[in-house]
């Protein structure tokens, strides 16, 4: 989620817009920062893949390791847009991709994890996103 909330258009920001921003979401996160030009395109991708609107699709290969550890087998990667996309193959074979959304409110767009049981939920926050429309909804009813 955070990396597909690297843009944010209620402020009108994009972390991606500048390579020091970049850098420093990914040591803060302990991974090693990939090519800005590539990271810009896969965080577009995957958000086109969950459904913003705004956002363009686009073909995306990146390498990621099986490593055997603990005997376990995990999802490596060297850099931060690796990591994502195991991430989120992980998320896919447990079968929980379809959770993850967009908040359709136009000034909004943020990336959410429906949470709910039945997979049903729409807005990021009813407190913020949600509230707002069902009052404007109402308002245009009225």
């Amino acid at each position: 989620m955070d990396f597909l909330n690297t843009v944010d258009v209620e402020e009108g920001t994009d972390l991606l817009n500048q390579a020091a921003n970049w850098h420093e979401w990914a040591k803060e996160r302990g991974l090693s920062p990939d090519a800005l030009r590539t990271v810009r395109t896969a965080r577009d991708a995957l958000r086109a893949a969950v459904g913003d609107p705004d956002a363009k699709a686009a073909p995306l290969v990146v390498p990621v390791h099986i490593e055997l550890t603990a005997g376990a087998p995990t999802l490596s990667a060297p850099g931060a847009l690796g990591a994502v996309l195991a991430a989120a193959t992980r998320l896919a074979v447990l079968g929980e991709w379809d959770r993850v959304k967009i908040c359709p409110a136009d000034d909004c767009r943020w990336a959410f994890f429906d949470e709910s049981r039945n997979r049903s939920r729409t807005w990021c926050s009813m407190r913020v996103c949600g509230n707002r429309e069902k009052a404007r909804a109402w308002r245009e009813r009225r």
